[in-house]
């Protein structure tokens, strides 16, 4: 069975009348909150107004005592009856958190009022001080009424007690706080029970865990400082010393080594709650006077154990021994910085305090989504000091409540918005329903039995003035009775000589009993002493023996406590290193997923710059064939056949360099004919040029290429004619010439360009990135264009022959964009040099 977390929620009053107010109580489980002017989000052409609705609603004129008859009180009820619960206040800071906790002069808050029901209830039942003890392990134990009273002797004779004097003056300054007139009382409590209460107080500073009530030599919590902001150097300061939370065996979350103290009245307990708040750390902010800097964490532990079947003594057996608790936190209030002005540590208390209540709204709504939708998810309990110390409460089994604080000021209008949402969404966690405690098995009503015998007893004392049982003798008188009687000592004649020789033969003999009883006497007094002397030396002898064992045993427990402290140690090593680890695993994760979203981002950008290159060489394919047919359809009106290859009007990419045709003898007419002598182009700039080695691979038997584009190579390039590691291991471009017989039986020549790159095992390696065809046509079958015949010498006559095709082919060839001669070309009538 699991309870829902009971969510209320208290309105605060406004500190003066003319203020604007941003939230409306609509009924007793509603409040309303509207943007103020200011803030107004308009929707729709309506202002935005949102509602919440709580288990109840308590506005700016609800008292106290009502506050702790519906929330407060049916968690007292269950600690009595030894189940756990915890009750927070949560809010933004300076709603009136502090203020339902505690209270004011005259108007105590929950806790005084808690503490009071706590001992109206089980005043009359409690133990002895120190019947009860607890352990370091979050648990308790029973010591009989020799070893408490002991106990208590041996607190007594100490220079300062543990625990404060109960009958002492009231501290003035919270004596009215604890005075509650309508003294509440529990209606079910066990009356064959015995009762202890124990109380301690931390808090919660900047994710630390410091016990209030932890006895320092000086003000721990507030040392001195210097000049030089830093703090005094005392060798008796010790600074505060943060605690460690551990897991008992029952799953439950308790503070190491936090002080708590046995507290048997309402304002003893008080009195140790007022010692560790004046320890809290508060300070001054721009909205709050006494802002809380820190989460305080009160607890009351009731440990009870019923009595024997006298109804005299408390029963010795720890499995029926209950021990339940009651948590009652005040959460420091959320506060955005740029309102508060804060700096330096204000700023860093901020953020750690706005830190924790967020892993708490996480955890919260991490257990949210797990109960409604059937998740797993890890919840981060871990994460805060907070949610650590109470995750047995969400995890295992007890009640939780929880107050909303509101300042319905407009000022508060964002943080009030996210509080609100935060606290109607915790309504939906679900905690399991704490079990009943077993039944002891004893018959009920033992104490009441045993008091009334006692009662009786006395009366009967007062009746009869002495032992209740009469005829009981002593053994004295029992001794005289054994006696031979005494003969009549009357003597009424003179003459009687009877009486006297009677009594003084009953004498004798009384005389010789006595002596005999004397002798008897003397031999049990010696015989008793022979017992004693050896009973006095068994003893001496064990007591030696005991001795003995009990040093072995303290060197056993010397060598324990060494080893638990070495452990000790080596545990909060591992937890720092632990949260280390932890820490860097987080900014690992975040590295992994911004990591792999550059990854994502920059494989999308390759692979658009891979779809526009292949939509560019498309295009590029295009515009070459295009600019090849127009070139071939040219030269076949100028009358000549071919120019090399197909991928550029001369054989290359761009404009590379033209020297004049070789001559050529064609294989069918079995005579020399001449190509045309071009005027040389300009000198088409390689890609390598920018002070890069090429490696120039030509095999011993090619072709030189005779046409008018060539390939052009840097200065300085290593001719090989098999490549080599030493070679390419210098250079950073690689040029293979490739030759080989078309299909029409002429030299084409191919020219594979690539770069050179090092390898991960130290070797190079060729990719390679362009090819440039070269081909070499006879123009055989095809008249070429001829001018008149002139007078000129011969020599004069064969230039002039391919006069047209000269003054043609000594244009500049310049890609340009946008060329209305054709797609991406423009001539020029003089050569233009490229930049470098």
């Amino acid at each position: 069975m699991k309870d829902p977390v009971g969510v209320y929620c208290r309105v605060r009053p406004l500190c003066r009348g003319d203020q604007e107010s941003c939230l409306e109580v609509v009924n007793h489980t509603t409040v309303q909150l509207h943007p103020p002017d200011g803030h107004r989000v308009v929707r729709n052409g309506e202002y935005r107004e949102t509602q919440y609705s709580f288990k109840e609603v308590f506005g700016t004129l609800v008292a106290q005592k009502e506050l702790f008859d519906v929330v407060a009180k049916p968690l007292v009820e269950d600690l009595i009856r030894g189940r756990n619960g915890l009750l927070f206040t949560y809010g933004v800071t300076g709603s009136g958190k502090t203020h339902t906790m505690t209270g004011s002069p005259g108007d105590g808050g929950l806790l005084p009022r808690c503490l009071a029901m706590i001992f109206n209830s089980i005043g009359p039942f409690q133990a002895k001080r120190f019947v009860f003890k607890l352990d370091e392990k979050n648990g308790v134990e029973v010591q009989s009424e020799v070893e408490a009273l002991l106990e208590r002797q041996r607190r007594e004779a100490l220079p300062i007690p543990k625990t404060p004097a109960g009958k002492r003056q009231l501290d003035p300054e919270f004596a009215d706080m604890i005075d509650v007139q309508d003294q509440p009382r529990a209606e079910e409590v066990d009356e064959d029970n015995v009762y202890g209460v124990f109380v301690s107080y931390i808090e919660i500073y900047n994710n630390y865990i410091y016990d209030l009530l932890e006895e320092a030599p000086f003000d721990s919590i507030k040392p001195k400082w210097n000049s030089c902001n830093t703090p005094v150097r005392n060798g008796d300061f010790v600074p505060p010393q943060s605690k460690i939370l551990r897991e008992d065996q029952n799953h439950n979350m308790y503070v190491t080594g936090c002080t708590e103290v046995e507290v048997k009245s309402t304002e003893e307990a008080f009195e140790v709650f007022w010692k560790g708040q004046k320890k809290r750390r508060i300070a001054n902010t721009q909205l709050n006077r006494e802002s809380s800097r820190s989460h305080s964490v009160f607890i009351i532990k009731l440990a009870q154990a019923p009595l024997d079947a006298d109804g005299d003594n408390v029963l010795q057996e720890k499995e029926q021994i209950t021990l339940s608790q009651l948590s009652l936190v005040d959460l420091a209030g959320s506060e955005r910085t740029n309102r508060t002005k804060a700096e330096g540590n204000r700023l860093r208390e901020a953020g750690n305090i706005n830190q924790s209540l967020m892993t708490l709204r996480t955890c919260i709504e991490v257990l949210r989504e797990n109960q409604l939708y059937g998740t797993n998810k890890m919840v981060p309990y871990r994460d805060s000091k907070l949610t650590h110390l109470f995750k047995n409460y969400f995890d295992g089994e007890g009640k939780v409540r929880m107050i909303v604080c509101v300042n319905p000021k407009a000022e508060d209008y964002e943080e009030s918005l996210q509080v609100l949402r935060f606290a109607e969404m915790t309504q939906e966690v679900e905690v399991a329903r704490p079990m009943d405690r077993p039944l002891c098995g004893l018959t009920p009503g033992r104490r009441l039995r045993h008091q009334a015998f006692r009662d009786e007893l006395s009366r009967k004392l007062q009746l009869r003035g002495g032992p209740v049982g009469a005829e009981e003798q002593s053994a004295a008188e029992q001794f005289f009775q054994s006696l031979p009687p005494l003969p009549s000592c009357e003597l009424l004649d003179i003459n009687d000589d009877q009486t006297l020789p009677k009594l003084i033969e009953a004498l004798e003999q009384r005389h010789k009993m006595r002596q005999m009883l004397a002798e008897e006497f003397a031999k049990n007094v010696l015989a008793f002493k022979t017992m004693l002397q050896e009973f006095d030396s068994s003893v001496a002898s064990k007591e030696n023996y005991i001795q003995g064992k009990l040093a072995e045993k303290e060197k056993t427990i010397t060598g324990q406590r060494t080893e638990l402290e070495r452990l000790e140690k080596k545990i909060k090593t591992l937890e720092y290193k632990i949260e280390i680890l932890e820490k860097t695993a987080t900014i690992y994760e975040e590295d992994k997923r911004n990591l792999q979203q550059e990854l994502e981002s920059k494989s999308q950008k390759l692979q658009r710059q891979a779809s526009d290159k292949r939509r560019l060489e498309a295009r590029l394919q295009g515009m070459v064939a295009e600019t090849s047919l127009k070139w071939e359809k040219e030269c076949v009106s100028a009358g000549i056949s071919g120019w090399g290859n197909g991928v550029g009007p001369f054989g290359g990419l761009g404009s590379t360099p033209v020297a004049p045709l070789r001559p050529r003898r064609s294989r069918s007419a079995g005579r020399e004919r001449w190509s045309t002598p071009v005027a040389p182009l300009r000198p088409r700039r390689s890609r390598s040029a920018g002070g890069e080695r090429w490696v120039d691979h030509r095999p011993a038997s090619h072709v030189p290429t005779g046409t008018v584009l060539q390939p052009r190579v840097p200065r300085g390039a290593l001719t090989v004619g098999a490549p080599s590691e030493r070679a390419l291991a210098r250079c950073d471009r690689y040029l293979l010439t490739h030759q080989e017989l078309a299909s029409d039986g002429e030299i084409q020549t191919k020219l594979i360009k690539g770069d050179v790159f090092k390898t991960r095992g130290g070797g190079q390696a060729v990719q390679f990135t362009d090819i440039e065809t070269l081909r070499q046509e006879s123009p055989t079958g095809r008249k070429r264009r001829s001018s008149p015949p002139d007078p000129a010498p011969a020599g004069d006559g064969a230039d002039s022959e391919w006069t047209d095709v000269e003054t043609r082919c000594s244009v500049a060839v310049e890609m340009r964009a946008g060329s209305a001669l054709g797609p991406g070309f423009q001539h020029h009538a003089q050569p233009k040099r490229r930049k470098p």
